[in-house]
């Protein structure tokens, strides 16, 4: 059997895998890819909510990153939850050393329910020394907002998805100007759920609007890590930059439609939707 391109995961431990490494490893599966994992961070963590976080030893992150990186060659590399500074430095020193391919960064600054989940100093490290190692980054509206520092009155999605266009290309610029090759501002947040991508590369600017429609349901915890995840693998293997987050929105829509119920709150979606009909 021919092996998998192997994509590294970077991120937070969520006990009810709707979200973080546990969710990687099968978003990674059902995409035809193979996970290996460097937990961030612990949660105390259900379908109702984070209650708890604690960051794993920055020397323990190092230690893993590096066995990792001696033993099996990364495609691709998705960066979710760091939770503090002292991580993402830790992260920033992997990158640069290892230099994987087709990095993605998912920046988690709160949880759906509320709780922050990056520091201070995190967020620093994160805008100045992370974005210029990632090739894609993918905030949503509300963390771009605190990525690129805006007044978040001025930038605020408003009832018009026109409107809040001029506002996500304003947000898309700022981040291009702090090092990262293309920002991928998901819609979830916006009036219509449309995904908006920029890019630049010498010296022009290129986007791509991926027409979205927004799905009722309660099975919806873990999107961006899914969206994300499944970005960093269609890169890995060898999709365009265009097909690769197309094939990602399609991946969320579809795990979100084929869902089950799983808790008493805002479950997970079914990453492993393809298998549905086996069983």
């Amino acid at each position: 059997m021919a092996s998998r391109p192997v994509v590294l995961s970077i991120a937070g431990y969520d006990p009810s895998s709707g979200a973080g490494v546990t969710a990687d490893i099968k978003t990674a599966a059902a995409l035809g890819c193979y996970a290996v994992t460097c937990v961030s961070a612990l949660t105390v963590q259900s379908t109702q909510g984070v209650f708890g976080v604690e960051p794993i030893r920055p020397d323990l992150v190092r230690q893993i990153l590096v066995r990792l990186a001696e033993d099996v060659d990364f495609a691709a590399v998705r960066i979710g939850m760091l939770r503090s500074g002292e991580v993402a430095e830790a992260v920033v020193e992997f990158l640069r050393q290892c230099g994987p391919p087709n990095v993605v960064l998912d920046p988690v600054l709160r949880s759906s329910s509320g709780e922050k989940l990056i520091d201070g100093p995190g967020l620093s490290v994160m805008r100045g020394q992370l974005l210029p190692l990632c090739d894609v980054i993918t905030p949503n509206f509300h963390e771009a907002i605190a990525l690129a520092e805006a007044d978040s009155e001025t930038a605020s999605a408003s009832n018009s998805y026109g409107k809040s266009l001029q506002d996500v290309r304003r947000l898309s610029a700022t981040l291009l100007e702090l090092g990262c090759g293309t920002v991928v501002i998901t819609g979830g947040h916006l009036p219509e759920a449309n995904d908006y991508l920029s890019s630049k590369a010498a010296g022009e600017t290129s986007e791509h609007v991926f027409r979205g429609s927004r799905i009722e349901s309660k099975a919806t915890h873990g999107t961006g890590c899914a969206f994300a995840m499944a970005l960093a693998c269609g890169l890995a293997k060898g999709l365009s930059l265009v097909d690769a987050v197309g094939g990602a929105k399609e991946f969320v829509r579809k795990a979100i439609t084929a869902a089950y119920p799983v808790g008493k709150g805002t479950g997970p979606m079914n990453h492993l939707f393809r298998l549905l009909d086996d069983h």
